[in-house]
Order: structure tokens, then C-alpha cells, then sequence
């Protein structure tokens, strides 16, 4: 809308506002006053005193028109409605109520757009949408708090987080062995059994990684950690175990065991590693190379099967 309407304002009076900070400031006030007005509205008027250089501004604005100019963002509301249903595996038939949160959720083309989605289903309005991510906020912190056991009003209450991406550790051939899979619910805990591809080591060193791709490099590097003190033993012998432990606070923390000697060693990783944004641009991204991916896998399966034949050749003296 702003954009629009300093378009609109160029054309009427030669004049240029998209660098006057003032100025922007005051169409975003008065274009957020419409939005909210044609809520309700059907039509609404822009209008700034002296928005630049002393020159006072009005417009008309109707529904349909500022339907129009936000076209993309309705869009990308209803794409990740869809992608939160392909995720949780959950038919949209199955769905028992959708609870609207936040302002814009009043805006009319949000709701019908999602009651043409959800096959007409009619959306709850019994929370307040500007109160309901304060309450849930609230209710979480007193869980972490440790105050869920004592309150009566929040014993029973459950606040699901979900992990936004895969934690796992790379392989032979920076291939990505997930551990943890993207949606699931925290707190949550996986172990994963590895050894050792070169023979007599007396160390293993294991790089982080989250993400939805197959080859680790293509993800978020978190860091790595070694293990030290293992059994040394030919290749594939030692007995080890690396564990992810992602905490209800966010924290993650992994752990390297080996079996044998008991030879353990620690790491921790703090959450609010990547932004909402970048967190989305990694699972687009991850769709669209989707075909290469598996072709990765595959490939690598077919690399290992052939360096354990090798291997088998080797330890018969026949190589």
C-alpha cells in the first residue's frame, strides 16, 4: 500500500517521497488506519496534511483494490496453511478448528480464502486474536518455569513446539544422516549407531548440520564434535553412538559414546541459530532440488555398497 500510494503521489505532484523517512512514516500510519477501516469497510480515504514539502495528500481506497495490491501475501498465507497440512499429514477434513490469531486474521479476504480452502469450514472466534499469542506466550513461560504442576489453570495444558528443521550429523560422501526430523515435537531425543571408516583411529570427528538436504553441505553447518580415547580397531569395528538431545528451551545437545572404552565427550548448541526467513528460503529450497537430492542418495548408496565389496575383497587377500 505504501508503495502504491507513493506512486500515486509521484505521478500527481512530480515528487519523489521514497527517500524521506517522514514521510513514509506517516503514508505507513495512514495506510495501517485503512487497512483496519476496510475490515468493516468497503471503501475507505487515504489522507495526509503536508505528507511532503508541504503538499497534502488523499486517496480513495476500496476492498477489491487493496485486495489487489495484496494479492501475494494472501498467497503466501494460504501456502503455508498447506504446507502445515502436508507436514503434519493431517486431511484438512480432519481438522476440528482454526483458531485466528493476530490482527490481520480480521482482514475478509484472509477468512474466506481459508474457508475456501478448508472446504467451507467456519472459523473460531471465541479468542481474542490480538490477545491469543500473548496468552500462549504466557502459558509457555510459566510450563519452562516449572510452574505447570502447581496452577491449576495451566496443569493440563500442553503447548507443542515442533523442531523447523532436521538436526543431523555428515557421512562418507557429506551425505546427511538426520537424527532428528524436521516437525518433531521438542522436547524430543534420538540416537543414532556409528563407527569408524579408516582403520586404527584413535579420534572421530563428526560435523553438525541442519537442514532438509541430502548433501550435508548444502544445510546449516552448527559445528561439530570429536571424540577421542575410541577403540582402535580396523575400520567399521569401534562401537559408537552419537546422540541429540533437543531440549524444551531450545538447546541442543549432542553426545559421542564409545561403547567399548566408555570414552564420552559433550556439546552444546544454542537455539535461534537461523531467522523465520531463512529457516523457509532452506525448505523451498530443498523442494526444488528435491529430484537432485534423491539422485544423491542413491548415488552414494551405490558408492558405499561398492567400497564394501572392496573392503571384503581386501580382508580375503584377494586385492
Amino acid at each position: 500500500m505504501v508503495n502504491h500510494f507513493s506512486h500515486e503521489f509521484k505521478r500527481k505532484h512530480n515528487k519523489d517521497i521514497s527517500r524521506n523517512p517522514k514521510s513514509l512514516r506517516s503514508l505507513r500510519t495512514a495506510c495501517e488506519r485503512a487497512k483496519r477501516i476496510l475490515s468493516s469497510s468497503s471503501e475507505t480515504m487515504i489522507k495526509v496534511d503536508c505528507l511532503f514539502e508541504g503538499i497534502d495528500f488523499s486517496s480513495s481506497l476500496t476492498r477489491p483494490k487493496f485486495e489487489d495490491l495484496n494479492k501475494d501475501l494472501f498467497i503466501k498465507c494460504i501456502e503455508t496453511v498447506e504446507r502445515c497440512l502436508v507436514d503434519s499429514q493431517i486431511n484438512k477434513n480432519a481438522i476440528d478448528d482454526v483458531v485466528m490469531v493476530v490482527g490481520s486474521s480480521r482482514i475478509p479476504k484472509v477468512q474466506r480464502t481459508l474457508r475456501e480452502l478448508l472446504n467451507g469450514k467456519e472459523l473460531c472466534r471465541d479468542i481474542n486474536p490480538d490477545e491469543a499469542v500473548a496468552y500462549g506466550a504466557a502459558i509457555q513461560a510459566a510450563i519452562l518455569n516449572g510452574q505447570g504442576k502447581k496452577n491449576n489453570k495451566i496443569k493440563d495444558l500442553v503447548l507443542t513446539e515442533v523442531t523447523p528443521l532436521s538436526l543431523g550429523f555428515e557421512t562418507v560422501g557429506e551425505v546427511m544422516n538426520v537424527a532428528i526430523s524436521r516437525n518433531s515435537a521438542i522436547p524430543t531425543k534420538a540416537t543414532r549407531s556409528i563407527t569408524t571408516t579408516t582403520d586404527n583411529g584413535s579420534s572421530l570427528r563428526v560435523r553438525l548440520f541442519e537442514g532438509e538436504r541430502a548433501r550435508s553441505t548444502d544445510n546449516n553447518l552448527l559445528g561439530e564434535i570429536v571424540l577421542n580415547g575410541i577403540q582402535i580397531a580396523p575400520r567399521g569395528v569401534p562401537q559408537l553412538e552419537i546422540t541429540f538431545d533437543l531440549q524444551a528451551n531450545g538447546i541442543l545437545q549432542v553426545s559421542q559414546r564409545d561403547k567399548v572404552t566408555g570414552s564420552k565427550v559433550n556439546t552444546i548448541i544454542k537455539s535461534g541459530r537461523l531467522s523465520k526467513n531463512e529457516i523457509d528460503g532452506m525448505i523451498i529450497e530443498a523442494n526444488k532440488f528435491k529430484a537432485e537430492d534423491e539422485d544423491h542418495r542413491k548415488k552414494h548408496i551405490a558408492y558405499m555398497a561398492f567400497l564394501e565389496v572392496l573392503y571384503q575383497m581386501r580382508d580375503d587377500d584377494l586385492i
